[in-house]
């Protein structure tokens, strides 16, 4: 009898889902967050005042190495070939948003790797600025799309 989870085995043991069966599709996800930080830190940040240097840009290969390095922090999740793994942010007043879209061809999805570049990225922003901010506060992160093809 096959359990009620996809994650459990018959006896209520953590697995590893067997994704032998399913067939090799082009799929992508899309996933978003944000730090919220005070306005002399967007200031700074804008130009590139900050002491540990270009903030975005160590975010965004974060972000990338973290989509790559997901089977390895997520006991279940499943090794992915990555096709392409995007991190962008939008600076605004007291925010960043960051947000990441990964792309496979595999037989399952790359919704985590997304979840995961994002969280990683907003980790490094907090990183990079915490010296002249350490009330930022990370949240928000969330799936917004995923896709098969």
């Amino acid at each position: 009898m096959e359990p009620a989870f996809s994650h459990l085995d018959a006896e209520g043991r953590a697995r590893m889902v067997d994704v032998g069966h399913k067939v090799v599709q082009r799929r992508r996800a899309v996933a978003v967050g944000e730090v919220r930080c005070r306005p002399e830190t967007i200031e700074a940040l804008r130009a590139q005042a900050l002491p540990k240097g270009d903030v975005l840009t160590v975010a965004k290969l974060a972000g990338i190495q973290a989509a790559k390095r997901t089977d390895e922090l997520i006991p279940l999740c499943h090794s992915l070939p990555l096709d392409a793994v995007d991190v962008r942010f939008v600076v605004g007043e007291g925010v960043i948003e960051i947000r990441a879209e990964v792309a496979t061809s595999a037989r399952t999805g790359v919704e985590m790797e997304a979840l995961t570049a994002v969280s990683i990225a907003a980790l490094a922003i907090y990183d990079m600025c915490k010296a002249v901010d350490p009330a930022m506060v990370i949240g928000g992160v969330r799936l917004l799309e995923k896709h098969k093809e």
